[in-house]
C-alpha cells in the first residue's frame, strides 16, 4: 500500500487521503476540529504529504491524535475550574497553524531543496540542509506535544503548580505555571514523537536527543514568556506563543545538531 502511495503523485495522494480522513473527522460525534479547522487541517495535510510523503504525515497525525486525546483528559474537571481549552478542545485554524506553522515551513524548505529550486554551495558551512530541516520539523512537533502534554496533564493531575519565574505556588491554569506531573508528561510526549520521527527515518538516533532537549528548553521558555510577557501584550495570544514555542524548539534542535556536527562530525 505504501509503495503504491509512494509511486503516485504525492500532491494528488495528499488531496485524496486528506479528503477521506477529514470527512471522517467532520462526521465524527466528538468534534476534534471546527469546520474552519477541518479546512485548514486539510491544507496542512496536503502540504505535508506533498513535501515529506507518508513519513512526515505519520508524525503530524501522531501529534494530532495524541494531542487531541491529551486535551480531553480530565475535561469535566478542567471545565468546572474554567481552565479547559475553548470549544471542549475542538481545534480551529488558529490552533492548526499555531501548532504546525513552524513544521510547515520546515517541510516547504525540504520541498524546495528536493525540487532543486535552491542548491546550497558545495563550500557552504551548513551540513546537509535537508536533514537539518527534517530535524526542525520533528523537533517542532516534539516541542508542541511536550507543551500540550505538560499543560493538559498538569491542569488535570498536577498536585502543586508553581510559577516558573518565582517558584511561588499558583492556581492551576495560570500562565507560566509548571508542575512536576506536567513536566514529566511533557518529556514523555516529546520522547514519543521523536521516536516516531526516527522510526520513519526522518531523523537519526541523535536527532531524538536533540529533539527532546530542544523541546525541554522551548517548553520552559514558553512558560517564562507566559509568566512575564503574555499578560502585558494583547497581541501575544496563545497561538502566537505556540508559534514562538515551536520555532524555538526547531531552532534549538538544529543548533544542537549543527554544533555536534562541527565538533564531533
Amino acid at each position: 500500500m505504501l509503495s503504491f502511495l509512494g509511486s503516485a503523485n504525492p500532491w494528488l495522494v495528499g488531496v485524496g487521503l486528506n479528503t477521506v480522513l477529514l470527512s471522517l473527522v467532520w462526521f465524527a460525534p466528538k468534534k476534534l476540529l471546527t469546520p474552519a479547522g477541518v479546512f485548514h487541517a486539510w491544507l496542512l495535510g496536503i502540504l505535508i504529504w506533498g513535501t515529506l510523503g507518508w513519513q512526515g504525515y505519520v508524525v503530524v497525525m501522531f501529534y494530532f491524535i495524541v494531542g487531541s486525546g491529551v486535551t480531553r483528559i480530565g475535561m469535566a474537571q478542567k471545565e468546572a475550574l474554567g481552565i479547559a481549552e475553548k470549544r471542549s478542545g475542538a481545534r480551529g485554524p488558529e490552533n492548526v497553524w499555531g501548532s504546525a506553522l513552524t513544521a510547515a515551513l520546515c517541510a516547504m524548505g525540504v520541498g524546495v531543496l528536493n525540487a532543486g529550486l535552491f542548491s546550497p554551495s558545495p563550500q557552504s558551512p551548513v551540513p546537509n540542509p535537508q536533514s537539518l530541516l527534517l530535524l526542525g520539523y520533528v523537533a517542532s512537533f516534539s516541542t508542541k506535544l511536550s507543551d500540550t502534554c505538560a499543560s493538559e496533564v498538569g491542569k488535570a493531575y498536577g498536585k502543586s503548580t508553581f510559577l516558573i519565574t518565582t517558584l511561588q505556588p499558583v492556581p492551576k491554569g495560570t500562565e507560566g505555571a509548571v508542575s512536576l506531573e506536567g513536566t514529566f508528561a511533557g518529556v514523555v510526549g516529546s520522547v514519543a514523537i521523536a521516536i516516531i520521527g526516527w522510526g520513519v527515518n526522518l531523523i537519526s538516533p541523535l536527532g531524538i536527543l536533540w529533539s527532546v532537549l530542544a523541546a525541554l528548553v522551548a517548553t520552559n521558555l514558553e512558560s517564562v514568556i507566559g509568566a512575564t510577557l503574555q499578560s502585558k501584550y494583547t497581541w501575544l495570544t496563545n497561538e502566537i506563543v505556540n508559534i514562538l514555542n515551536t520555532l524555538i524548539g526547531a531552532i534549538a534542535a538544529i543548533f544542537l545538531a549543527f554544533i555536534w556536527a562541527y565538533s564531533f562530525g
